[in-house]
């Protein structure tokens, strides 16, 4: 059970993550919910979360799937202090570039990880 919060459900996989979730910092304190999850099903790629901070200054914080410690049904626990996670980058038009593959062929995983944040962001 995670210190913060009384039942954080099962963990789940980021492919049912529900928008809205309550993100944690690894000391406990409620940094924001899930904006966005940021992936590329088809490819089993999970790269990470947009979250809508609810404190300071507000807007979007981008965590990558590295920092993020603990998915669960009722809440995303970040490997990042509160320090830390105050400290994300926002998001950008053009998500991290993961290298392609050229034996694999066109349309390479970055194009579908570009194509999938301009969906989200809004760009289409």
């Amino acid at each position: 059970m995670l210190p913060h919060v009384d039942d954080p459900g099962l963990p789940i996989s980021y492919e049912v993550l529900e928008l809205g979730t309550p993100v944690y910092s690894s000391d406990g304190e409620l940094v924001g919910e899930v904006a966005h999850v940021l992936s590329v099903p088809e490819e089993d790629v999970f790269d990470g979360i947009v979250i809508d901070e609810r404190v300071g200054v507000g807007g979007h914080r981008f965590a990558d799937a590295d920092d993020v410690g603990a998915i669960h049904e009722r809440a995303v626990t970040l490997k990042l202090d509160a320090a830390a996670c105050r400290a994300l980058p926002e998001p950008t038009e053009n998500p991290g570039v993961m290298k392609d593959d050229p034996a694999e062929g066109a349309p390479g995983l970055s194009d579908k990880l570009r194509r999938a944040w301009n969906l989200i962001s809004g760009k289409y």
